[in-house]
């Protein structure tokens, strides 16, 4: 059999001249050639041949609960052998021949650094190329978390991150997922916000698909350049509303980049089936469109047809080369296009938007964990947000269809439980004729209010909610006046990041004598007010999207119902627990984070079967054992 090396050899341009391959070559060394590259090609089908046998062996009824497990192979379609069910199956290092040598210290896929075993390294040409010592993953995870905080700028520890995950991809999520707590806060919100802006500077390698405006009509040729072929997750924006911070251009890449890196170390997605994609239309941004280290189309931002004729051109694109069953999120689109794209591909392909979809189904969640504490139904509390954007009618959605599960009673008449308040006031039925489109449900009669502590005072919700986007809103007049009518006043300050939120943990505590039932979407630290500790919740998306998206895969989902985001919103807030409640917190901690999304992955699965929306085989008898089975792990598998 020929080696590994022998094999890489025989494919290389060089190689095929040496043998008479090239112009002028003779007859002989073309046979010659086509030999060895016969010889080649026996050899990649021997080794595949225990992976194909695998393959029949996934398609054969399984008739016990564990023997769908072991059929399952990692769940769907788990071709290189990266989820929990197959992580003790040796695998061969495949790139687009077998890696070996120099070559495979530089595949960020198949590189161990210093784990490679003494075996691995004869056998894959590394003698030499590496230090002697081998050492475990744990230590090397020890090692990368001691170097990480050595930065005391956060911007540069998120540098880190994403100079690892360049080099050694297995490596990165398992220190993600092992110190989830303390580097959440480092690949997402609030230091990704931060890398966005200044994502022109620190920009090295290409992590994504970036599509513009330049490539219009040829968005197909573009999404083939992708060298992956079995995607199931997109998360693609425009960079017109990033975070909290405004237009930020084709520098908003660092948004999909960082939701994906939690779709697979919080959800269990594989990386390889994960792509972030820009869309560049230029940007409204004087201070960038003016920076020399800016990587976007220098002009105004593209609207009207030639916007909607390139998102379009790049939704057909997407379904004709992925497939209809291909998970496309949108995220951080502006108000004006984010409801517009969701209601026009709703229907025709599977859309999901984080920013009205995710947020509402998490801070749902949150709402219904509350009640543990403070009491009552859904449909006995009052609601009052400050924000009428994405994010604001979204939950406000939400949580109108849930009362309307509950109670049975029409939604239009559930939404008169929740008041929202925008940079004009209060939003009630005389301003109707005025309104955009996604705010005239919440037109309510009332007379006209032009401040939220009057709307509070007049109101008196039970439930306060912050998704304006403006930092310090919630006044302490504001928060006082909600403590004097509420024994436990419900105040979420959802804004991000935490320079935005509308007020800090510590103001609401202190405000409300420690009586508040509090969560932000950036995280804050414990508070300590009279002698008792209080831990914050973190309304954050990241409790919701990666588990919704493993369970859309694992069904084979080709379209999002709103039922699915309530069987999310449920799910999470069954994880919480009484200990949970006593430390203040309504949310369960990010450490039991996989154990979460299996169990929203398998709530998603299971309402898709229901609904007739999932095309996989019947379900398993345990979905969440399936959707652990069908997760990746990050563990590095040994080498034949």
């Amino acid at each position: 059999m020929l080696s590994a090396r022998t094999v890489a050899a025989a494919s290389s341009p060089a190689s095929l001249w040496k043998r008479g391959g090239g112009e002028g070559g003779s007859s002989d060394g073309c046979r010659s050639c086509r030999e060895v590259r016969r010889r080649a090609a026996a050899v990649r089908v021997r080794a595949a041949a225990p992976r194909r046998v695998e393959a029949v062996t996934m398609g054969s009824a399984a008739q016990t609960e564990e023997e769908e497990m072991a059929a399952a192979g990692g769940g769907v379609e788990d071709p290189y052998s990266k989820d929990r069910a197959t992580e003790e199956q040796p695998v061969t290092p495949w790139a687009f021949s077998v890696a070996s040598g120099y070559t495979l210290l530089r595949d960020p896929h198949h590189n161990k650094g210093l784990a490679f075993t003494e075996k691995e390294r004869d056998a894959h040409y590394l003698r030499g190329l590496l230090p002697p010592a081998v050492v475990s993953q744990d230590l090397q995870i020890k090692k990368m978390m001691h170097n990480l905080r050595q930065y005391q700028v956060p911007l540069q520890r998120y540098m880190a991150m994403m100079d690892l995950q360049e080099r050694n991809e297995r490596l990165f999520y398992k220190l993600l997922i092992d110190n989830v707590e303390e580097l959440l806060p480092v690949v997402y919100t609030p230091t990704v916000g931060e890398a966005c802006q200044k994502y022109g500077c620190i920009f090295r390698h290409p992590q994504g698909l970036y599509v513009s405006l330049r490539d219009k009509g040829k968005v197909l040729d573009v999404l083939r350049n992708w060298p992956e072929r079995n995607i199931q997750v997109i998360v693609v924006t425009d960079g017109e509303r990033i975070l909290g911070l405004g237009d930020l251009g084709c520098q908003g890449m660092g948004i999909p980049v960082g939701k994906l890196s939690l779709y697979t170390a919080l959800g269990g997605v594989r990386p390889s089936a994960c792509l972030p994609i820009t869309i560049d239309v230029g940007t409204n941004n004087e201070q960038l469109l003016n920076d020399e280290f800016y990587i976007g189309i220098r002009q105004r931002r593209a609207t009207g047809k030639e916007y909607h004729e390139l998102m379009e051109e790049f939704m057909n694109a997407v379904k004709q080369i992925y497939g209809e069953k291909v998970l496309i999120q949108f995220e951080d689109f502006a108000n004006h296009n984010a409801f517009d794209l969701l209601a026009k591909y709703s229907k025709s392909h599977l859309v999901f938007n984080d920013d009205i979809q995710g947020t509402a189904s998490v801070v749902l969640a949150g709402l219904l964990a509350a009640l543990e504490v403070v009491g009552g139904t859904l449909a006995e509390h009052t609601y009052l947000f400050l924000g009428a954007g994405e994010a604001g009618t979204g939950i406000a959605e939400l949580i109108a269809l849930e009362i309307s599960k509950q109670t049975k009673a029409p939604v239009e008449e559930c939404r008169k439980k929740v008041w929202l308040v925008d940079s004009k006031g209060l939003i009630v039925d005389s301003r109707k004729e005025t309104l955009q489109p996604f705010k005239k449900p919440w037109a309510h009669e009332h007379e006209p209010l032009t401040n939220l502590l009057d709307a509070v005072q007049s109101i008196k919700p039970t439930v306060l909610i912050g998704t304006s986007g403006v930092g310090r809103t919630f006044t302490k007049e504001v928060v006082e006046a909600m403590a004097s009518f509420n024994e436990r006043p419900i105040i979420f300050s959802l804004s991000n990041p935490t320079s935005h939120s509308e007020c800090t943990a510590e103001e609401a505590y202190n405000w409300t004598d420690g009586r508040a039932v509090f969560a932000s979407g950036s995280p804050f630290d414990p508070v300590e007010y009279n002698g008792k500790i209080h831990v914050p919740g973190q309304a954050n998306n990241a409790y919701i999207f990666p588990g919704f998206g493993l369970g859309v895969v694992i069904s084979g989902a080709i379209r999002v119902h709103e039922d699915m985001l309530l069987a999310a919103s449920e799910a999470l807030a069954e994880q919480a627990t009484q200990e949970n409640f006593d430390k203040g917190s309504i949310f369960p901690p990010f450490t039991n984070i996989r154990k979460i999304s299996a169990h929203i992955a398998a709530a998603v699965a299971a309402k898709a079967y229901e609904l007739g929306l999932a095309t996989r085989l019947s379900p398993p008898k345990d979905l969440v054992k399936y959707a652990e089975s069908c997760m990746y792990t990050p563990v590095y598998r040994s080498y034949r």
